[in-house]
């Protein structure tokens, strides 16, 4: 009930305070998001943690000049990869295989299985998978952040190409999926801190097929 809960306090804070969130919190938020589980356990994106106030500076006016991006302790940046190549399907692979200590038929057939797959594809296509993962992780934090009592507002309003070009993500072969601004509601400043959640009634949501 305590993590229900927190998800029921939590809300898209549409006006932070500026007060900095403790490191272990946000430690403990990006942990959750490591955690997150991806398809073929590849993690196929990075996490950006921007402090620096000048970034984002930068990053605000391609937001929609969105408060919660100056305002906020922490901006997370999700960036999936921008396609999947052999190297970087190969480095989870023996990833896992140096920290369990083993190499296993099964796990190396798959492997193989990947690698005659995924390099082959479109790069777009593959992006869109990866921002997918990118999500999940994404999602887990914003979890994460509720539990700790920290705000956390999902932020798809921005122009990704910009966002690449200020953080230098091409470069990294990384493309911006989703923003997470981290931080502290400032309650009379913001519209949507006082109005009732709303969510669609569990009928109307979830079909039990017996």
């Amino acid at each position: 009930m305590e993590l229900l809960d927190k998800l029921k306090w939590r809300y898209a804070a549409k006006a932070m305070n500026g007060k900095v969130v403790p490191e272990d919190k946000i430690e403990r938020i990006l942990e959750a998001a490591r955690l997150a589980p991806t398809s073929s356990g590849l993690q196929p994106f990075e996490i950006f943690v921007i402090k620096n106030q000048e970034v984002k500076e930068q990053i605000k006016p391609v937001a929609w000049n969105q408060s919660v991006i100056t305002d906020c302790s922490h901006l997370l940046v999700f960036a999936a990869w921008d396609t999947y190549t052999a190297e970087r399907i190969n480095h989870m692979f023996d990833l896992t295989n140096e920290i369990r200590g083993f190499e296993n038929e099964g796990w190396e057939n798959y492997r193989q299985m990947l690698l005659s797959s995924y390099p082959q594809k479109d790069a777009e296509e593959n992006f869109n998978h990866a921002a997918k993962q990118a999500y999940i992780a994404f999602a887990e934090a914003l979890t994460a952040a509720a539990f700790e009592g920290v705000d956390a507002t999902p932020l798809e309003g921005f122009d990704p190409a910009a966002v690449d070009k200020i953080l230098g993500l091409r470069d990294k072969g990384l493309r911006s999926a989703v923003m997470l601004p981290i931080g502290y509601r400032k309650e009379d400043a913001d519209w949507l801190v006082n109005l009732v959640k709303v969510r669609k009634p569990m009928k109307e949501l979830v079909t039990v097929i017996e």
